[in-house]
């Protein structure tokens, strides 16, 4: 047992002087992919290692190659920052070892995410009597959603998808916004309705569903339908109008899933104006989010919210013999997503909200979008910088010039490593993105992060 202390206690103490210097100072990775399998390549090794040297050795190993995603100045993608509650909890999922598929197996996990599950429900406003899928993350997460309109939609029907397939099924038609982000149309491919046989919907210059071109979308179709609109725009972070898209879902008796991977906790948000971008959402029948981006759960961790649990219940459910026996009207864990076997997801989230309250989930999300506006504005006053999207969330798009200009302002913000930035093409033009959801960053870092920028766009516009 001592050695085993001695090696978690190296382990923590490697973790937390990560953390240490990548608030200080975050560094980018100084090694490209190539050169780290060149160092890490070896033979299998023939016997075995003593654990603390294994720990030593995958120091080594990775040293220069991480990005420095839980940093304050992180920008590149929508990811949260690992919350440290969420981290220990998480180091403790994983001593623990519980397969967290059946309650009865191991109830500690299991009803620590049945309680994270009311209380997600609760922060995020939606009905009461949904369920929730512990998945890996929003891709399937969106196909669990979907998986259950299959089944709902279907059922209506007369068609059992779950043990018929779809061989000779129904079609179901599915209406999408134009510009939906590409896991929805990975979620499409996993559940079979395939990627290319949605009908693509119209969308304003934001990417919201145009409820108009929607309407004459679905006008004289018969049969099972399915509308999937967005709460929170990749490029812009726009948000369909929920509300008039729920109306016309309900007179088509179509189902309405929404994608809010990051922009559903905008429903969580301090800010009444964030709030408010997402009225109507509630007339929805599924919603998908993450809880490693906004929240700050240590990845790997979605949530398949359908309000039918039933359908949900019906469109995952598995059992076999050997298996723990369900009944009694307990939430069994396994029936709500496609896996049998699992880490204790719900475990870290109940520990980050344990940790924030919904209070300070409120702020933190309302200060993201209040230092996004922020940074948009530093950026727009700048000649030469243009700001293409209206900044309602955390999502800032800009342009400087030309598409080779912004590349090489991109490139120039990775190279000199004060942020990390990267790239985006939307609506025939090459962006530079900024996503403001690292739990840390602070008014002081949108300013380093905007000086660094504009900077950057001036030493290029200057090799020009």
């Amino acid at each position: 047992m001592s050695d085993l202390k001695q090696l978690f206690t190296q382990a923590a103490e490697a973790a937390a002087h990560y953390r240490d210097q990548v608030a200080e100072a975050p560094e980018l990775p100084r090694l490209a992919y190539k050169a780290l399998v060149e160092r890490m390549s070896a033979p299998v090794p023939e016997s075995g290692s003593a654990p603390d040297a294994v720990l030593r050795e995958l120091l080594a190993l990775t040293e220069g190659g991480l990005m420095p995603i839980v940093g304050p100045r992180f920008f590149g993608w929508v990811n949260g920052a690992s919350h440290p509650a969420g981290v220990a909890a998480d180091i403790m999922v994983a001593a623990w070892g519980q397969n967290a598929g059946f309650h009865t197996a191991t109830p500690a996990a299991s009803a620590m995410e049945a309680v994270a599950e009311r209380w997600l429900l609760d922060l995020l406003d939606l009905p009461e009597e949904s369920g929730i899928g512990f998945a890996t993350g929003a891709t399937v997460a969106n196909a669990t959603c979907l998986a259950a309109a299959r089944t709902h939609v279907l059922g209506k029907v007369g068609w059992d998808a779950d043990a018929d397939g779809l061989f000779g099924a129904p079609p179901v038609h599915v209406l999408i916004g134009a510009e939906a982000h590409s896991s929805l149309f990975a979620s499409l491919q996993l559940i079979g309705f395939g990627a290319r046989r949605v009908i693509k919907v119209d969308v304003d210059g934001e990417g919201r569903i145009i409820p108009a071109a929607l309407e004459r979308a679905i006008a004289g179709l018969e049969g099972p339908k399915v509308i999937i609109a967005q709460a929170g725009h990749i490029n812009s972070g726009a948000f369909d109008p929920f509300t008039d898209i729920a109306a016309i879902a309900r007179a088509h008796d179509a189902w309405l899933h929404v994608d809010g991977a990051f922009g559903l906790w905008a429903r969580a948000s301090a800010n009444a104006a964030e709030r408010a971008l997402t009225n109507g959402i509630e007339h929805c029948d599924s919603w998908c989010t993450d809880g490693h981006k906004w929240l700050q759960v240590p990845y790997d961790c979605g949530f398949a919210i359908v309000r039918h649990k039933a359908t949900l219940e019906k469109a995952m459910t598995q059992w076999a013999s050997y298996l723990p026996q369900i009944g009694n009207g307990d939430r069994v864990p396994s029936a709500y997503v496609p896996e049998l076997s699992r880490r204790a997801r719900g475990v870290p989230v109940w520990a980050v909200i344990k940790a924030l309250g919904r209070d300070g989930i409120a702020e933190m999300v309302a200060r993201h979008c209040r230092l996004a506006r922020r940074l948009g504005e530093r950026l727009a006053a700048e000649p030469g910088i243009e700001v293409l999207n209206q900044v309602v969330i955390n999502q800032v798009s800009v342009s400087f010039g030309s598409d080779e200009a912004t590349r090489a302002v991109i490139a120039r913000i990775q190279e000199d490593g004060v942020l990390y930035a990267g790239g985006s093409h939307w609506r025939g033009r090459w962006v530079m993105r900024l996503s403001v959801t690292s739990g840390p960053t602070a008014d002081a870092d949108i300013e380093i992060t905007a000086d660094a920028i504009i900077a950057a766009a001036r030493a290029v516009k200057a090799l020009v």
